[in-house]
């Protein structure tokens, strides 16, 4: 995988909590009893333990200057970091509970902790769709091109008849279980209309075996571990609200209720799936979800072929 460039905004988030850290750390070690005197406690008797906290805030400070130039190779800084400052308001509220500590005190939990949580939470969640990226192509091959496990490619199984092609999520997602009964309930509808149903899936688990589980073990399938099928045909991989929005959650509740239940990840779990109709080596209609969640009527796509269902050639195989 290539070096992608972190955006500009998680550079300048890191430099500003480095320099913050670094500020609040050299006032605590210069200046160990003023935020005690500032928020009326009574000044501690070892104030060389918050000297100590200080020196711990500040070494943080360079860490996050260091994760700044560089934040999806030194993202367990940003990690380490964000954890702290999670734990740190529950311990703040486990002594505001038991009436050992001013409330006073909370805005250095907002300043040091609160303000950080957004930030730094992107910046993971970017590292990590990075660190799950397929490979980059600067040329991405003819879709066409594509081979099934019987050495067929995807253009010459689309001159025989017109193929429904299923691009898959990952093998664990509930949604791609719901896909396959889908189809499976639809086949003898949809092949009645002269279309073969075809899957392209992220090679990843035991997807053989799933398909069986789903008597679709005799269709065409495509193995694409670096989704370059997925990408030449324009599906991109999903956002946060593609992925888990509350509509998201809602229809995989009623996916899983349905027993489609939720195996491990198996695959890049960000790719979005789609389905495309093709004829003679051309795509003539294409359904790309808008979020992982959509339901296509697989059915209703195969009705737009044009080849009719008694044209030779449209018999399942």
């Amino acid at each position: 995988m290539g070096t992608v460039m972190a955006p500009a905004w998680m550079k300048r988030v890191l430099l500003a909590a480095a320099v913050y850290n670094v500020v609040w750390g050299a006032v605590a070690i210069l200046f160990p009893l003023a935020a005690f005197e500032w928020a009326g406690m009574p000044p501690p008797n070892y104030p060389e333990l918050w000297q100590c906290i200080g020196m711990i805030v500040g070494v943080y400070g360079i860490g996050y200057a260091v994760a700044a130039y560089s934040p999806f190779v030194h993202w367990p800084v940003v990690f380490v970091g964000l954890l702290g400052k999670i734990l740190g308001p529950i311990g703040f509220g486990w002594a505001i509970w038991r009436d050992r500590m001013p409330l006073a005190f909370g805005w250095n939990i907002v300043t040091n902790d609160l303000i950080w949580w957004v930030p730094f939470s992107m910046i993971l969640w970017s590292a990590f769709r990075h660190s799950q990226a397929p490979p980059e192509a600067r040329v991405l091959p003819d879709p066409m091109s594509f081979r099934t496990q019987n050495d067929v490619t995807l253009g010459e199984l689309s001159q025989a008849s017109p193929v429904l092609l299923v691009l898959l999520r990952h093998a664990g997602c509930t949604f791609c279980r719901e896909a396959l009964k889908d189809l499976a309930a639809r086949r003898a509808e949809i092949e009645r209309r002269g279309v073969r149903i075809a899957v392209a899936h992220m090679g990843a688990g035991d997807v053989g075996a799933l398909l069986a589980e789903h008597r679709l073990g005799d269709i065409a399938r495509i193995e694409d571990p670096e989704q370059l099928l997925y990408r030449a045909l324009g599906l991109q991989r999903g956002g946060f609200a593609q992925l888990f929005g509350l509509r998201v959650w809602l229809r995989g509740i009623e996916a899983t209720l349905h027993g489609n239940l939720v195996g491990r990840l198996a695959g890049d779990g960000f790719q979005m799936p789609g389905v495309f109709l093709i004829e003679r080596g051309r795509v003539v209609a294409s359904y790309r979800h808008a979020t992982a969640a959509d339901r296509p009527d697989y059915a209703a796509m195969a009705s737009e072929c044009a080849i009719p269902a008694n044209a030779p050639g449209a018999a399942r195989g």
